[in-house]
This record gives C-alpha cells, structure tokens and sequence, in this order.
C-alpha cells in the first residue's frame, strides 16, 4: 500500500529583517501561544505556552525570509503547518471546457499521467508540505472523486494522535443557503460553519485542476513572516503569455496594489512590475517582467471569516472579487513567487499537452519520480505490465497493461490497457481502463459481434485522447482524417476539440470506422 509521507524541512539559526520586536498570540489546542519575533541584533527567540498550570519556553528558530519556492530555501514553522494550516481544495465547477471527459466524473477526479488523477497533485502538495487537515469542496458528477479519495487516502490519514483527513465537501442546501455552490468564495462561504471549528491560523485556498509541485510550507512562512492578511502565489509571466492572465501589480515590498483581467496593449505594459523583488535574478525578471495570478491563496483564519461573513457577503469569487475587495479596504494582501512547471488543466488541448509532457526527453515538463515529494494515489495492487513484441518510443506505460505486437510513440498509456497486434498509437493519450475483461467476457462478446474494451487490431490512433473502458474495434482509423478543429459527434462516441479526437468513456467504436 502507498502511504503518505510526512516530510518535515529542517531550519538554519539565520539573522532577520525585523527591526521591531513584535508578537501575536492565538489558540492553538487550548493553549495561549506567543510568538515573539526576535529584532536584528538577536537569533533566537522564544515560545511561551501557558496552559494555567506552568509556564516554559523553547527556543525557536528564526528562519531566513521565504520569497520563492526554490530548493535551496528553509523552512521552520512555528506552530507546525500539521496543526496550524487546513486545506481547502476547490473541485471547479461543471468542466465544460474538458467535457466530455467530464462527463460522467468531477474534474478533478480526471485521471492523469497513466496512473493518478488530478486531485492527486494538490492532496500529494499537501501531504508534502506537513498540510494533513484537508477538505475537498466540489458538486458535480462527485461519486469517482469520492470514491478515489476514501481509497487512496482515508486509510493512511487519521488514528491515535493523528488527526489529519481528506474528506469531499459536496453541495447542499440549507435553509440558510438555498442555492447551489455560485462560486470559489461562495463554495467556502457555505461551508464557513464547518471550517471554523477546525482549530488553525490559516486557511490554504487551492484549485483541484493545476499540475505543479510546490512546497506549501515555504508559501505559508512567507505569509507569516509579510504578517500578510492574504498572499496570493504569483507566477511570472512573458508578454506573450500575460495576455490570457488576471495580472497583479507590486510595491517594492512585494504588496499587491493593482488587478487587471488579461489586459491587452497599454494596460498591459502598465502592469509591469520589478519581479526581482520577489526573488527573480536580473536577466529572469527582464524575461518575465510580468505577474500572474495562479489561483492559490493563504488567508489568515479570522481574515477569511470577516470577509466572506461580513465585508464581501455577497462575493462569489476569490480572484475577481474578494482579493481585489480585501486590498481595496487596505488589508495586506501579499504576492509570493512561484517560479516553476505549473499548468491549468481547463481545457482539452491543455490537458493533451501536460499529459504528453510527461513523455519529453531528457527531462519531462513534469516528473513523477521526485522522491522527496512524490505524488500518491490509490494503491491498485496490479501486475507489471506486459509488452509482447511490441516497439515502444518516447511513452509512458502505467500499470497492469497487456500490450501486444504493435506501435506506440510519443504516447502515455493508461493503468489496464489492452492493445492488440498491428496496432499503431502515435501522440495519444489512453486513459486505459477500470477493470479487465476475462477470455471468456470476450469470447463472449465476439461471438455476438460485440467489441471487448481495448484497442483492436490493426488499429491506428494518433493525436487523440482515448477515456477510460473505450471499445476500439479492428482496423479502425483515428486520426482526424480531414483536419477537423471543432466536431461534436457524442452519439457516435467521439469529439473534435482543438483538432484533438476525444472517444467518450464507455464508447463504442465499430471495427473500420474510421474518423
């Protein structure tokens, strides 16, 4: 079985920047602690806890300033994310824009890279990162994500002086709340009533449908060493890319002053900003002289209430409305630079190309083999896979599949899938399938002229996204013979979005269709 991994990151006695002696309390477990920050002459501060019975003090750390999330950069929380920060993963709305993957299935609970699915990336983030209390809000098509995350995760969570958790908040309705989730804000602010109780500082905002790899600690300390309200994980951006991006203006201290909606001509160029004062060299922050939004906040717990409760009731969304509000009212709302792979995987072409990202050479857009931050999913138990005669190129094999005699190139193929002789599978992503299908099943099947789920012989597919348990006949043909950008055929078993075939799960392909 996979079991999570709790990894700690160490921290070096460093001089800080602050130059007044400060301190805040808050209740952790029941207890008053007091952090006192140490002033620039000083390295060491101290920890007093008072339970009204004694009072002692440990010394604390005191750690270098976090501004980007690089390798070489420490950290030292205190108190510890594990009991001071819980999660919050937003599943998104209906997925249009992926459909018809999303068809019978939340978004996040879209499989990825042979064997994960997409809420793998922010769980395992999480896990990671000493982030253990986790709450995953979502109201669509939400049986598959449910049943993935009792699998992968409910088993390896909680127990004796372990309180971590990954639990689906779906919508509902209340007498308070009639209506359905109308937004990232709203989804939270519906839910309020059951995240306050949890006993933490901080609530950590993330989207279910990005592919990256970040250390949520580093994120956290910078919020609390800025003593921000809210800081907002910004990405840098060239001038090609800015264009499709909420953009975010700075002071020289790294404060957000200034939103703009993927501003084009000269209000673009008015948001430029210095991103070396988030920590880019010179000959970077030139490349990328622009800041983008990517969706995922910290907020301060009592921060979070007063704003969803009391100043933006009526608010829907975090990014368009709530963060904008929050700086407009002068709370300090901070950007934290994230310079590194991350992917918003909304649409069909964008999750096409991350998947297949995985397959470049000599180093893949983004790599599941970091040991130090792995990514977990549910633990399957399948055999090896099995390649007959087959000649295999620049792919990714996930597990439990038999593949026979045939072709497969710049290809990610999925846990359980079947492929038979003479097939060719070039630029294709299969998403494989749930379940296998005995001799018997297909013999079965043939004698009624039925197609047993896998790919068929003779068959050729390229540049198309195959979903999972799809029933590929012989010799038959994907490969968008006539160059066709946009088609919706979905009784047929098939879309075309951005020239990308995409068979429906669960479709039925006749042997020598050829689309």
């Amino acid at each position: 079985m996979t079991t999570p991994m709790m990894i700690q990151s160490g921290g070096v006695i460093s001089s800080n920047k602050y130059n007044n002696a400060a301190s805040s309390s808050s209740q952790i477990f029941g207890r008053s602690v007091v952090l006192k920050k140490a002033n620039a002459s000083s390295k060491v501060s101290h920890l007093s806890v008072t339970d009204g019975r004694r009072s002692c003090k440990t010394p604390r750390i005191v750690c270098p300033k976090a501004v980007s999330d690089s390798s070489s950069s420490q950290t030292c929380l205190d108190p510890d994310a594990s009991n001071s920060v819980l999660g919050i993963i937003l599943g998104g709305g209906a997925g249009t824009r992926l459909y018809p993957l999303t068809k019978k299935r939340a978004k996040p609970a879209v499989p990825l890279g042979a064997n994960y699915r997409l809420i793998d990336i922010p769980v395992s983030n999480c896990l990671n990162s000493n982030v253990s209390k986790i709450y995953v809000l979502t109201q669509f098509n939400s049986a598959s994500l449910n049943r993935h995350l009792s699998r992968a995760y409910a088993s390896n969570m909680g127990g004796y002086k372990n309180e971590g958790f990954v639990e689906v908040l779906a919508a509902q309705q209340s007498p308070e709340n009639p209506d359905w989730f109308q937004g990232t804000a709203d989804a939270v602010r519906q839910y309020l009533w059951l995240l306050e109780e949890q006993n933490v500082l901080e609530f950590l905002v993330l989207a279910g449908d990005h592919l990256y790899r970040m250390d949520y600690e580093k994120f956290i300390q910078a919020h609390r060493e800025n003593d921000a309200d809210i800081t907002v994980a910004a990405l840098p951006m060239d001038e090609k890319r800015a264009t499709a991006f909420g953009l975010m203006k700075i002071d020289e201290e790294g404060r957000i002053i200034e939103f703009s909606e993927k501003p084009k001509g000269e209000e673009l160029q008015a948001m430029k900003v210095d991103t070396t004062i988030l920590g880019l060299d010179d000959k970077r922050a030139k490349e990328m002289p622009f800041i983008a939004s990517m969706g995922i906040y910290v907020f301060s717990k009592n921060v979070m209430l007063d704003l969803l409760r009391d100043k933006f009731p009526k608010a829907n969304d975090f990014g368009s409305e709530v963060i904008p509000g929050a700086t407009s009212i002068g709370l300090r709302v901070q950007a934290y630079l994230y310079d590194g792979y991350w992917e918003d995987i909304g649409t069909i072409e964008a999750f096409y190309h991350a998947n297949l990202g995985i397959t470049k050479k000599p180093v893949p857009d983004f790599s599941f083999y970091d040991r130090s931050a792995p990514i977990y999913t549910q633990p399957r138990y399948l055999p090896p896979s099995k390649m007959l005669n087959a000649d295999v190129t620049n792919s990714v094999i996930g597990e439990g599949c038999v593949i026979k005699n045939c072709k497969i190139h710049h290809s990610v193929i999925g846990l359980r899938s079947c492929i038979s002789e003479g097939a060719i599978i070039e630029d294709t992503l299969l998403m494989g399938a749930d379940y296998y299908e005995t001799d018997a099943d297909r013999r079965h099947l043939a004698a009624k002229g039925g197609v047993a789920i896998g790919i068929g012989k003779n068959t050729h597919i390229k540049r198309a996204i195959i979903d999972k348990n799809a029933r590929i006949g012989d010799d038959v043909k994907i490969v968008n013979i006539d160059n066709v950008e946009e088609l919706a055929r979905e009784t047929d078993g098939y879309f075309i979005k951005s020239g990308i075939v995409t068979v429906i799960k669960d479709a039925v392909i006749p042997s020598g269709t050829i689309i």
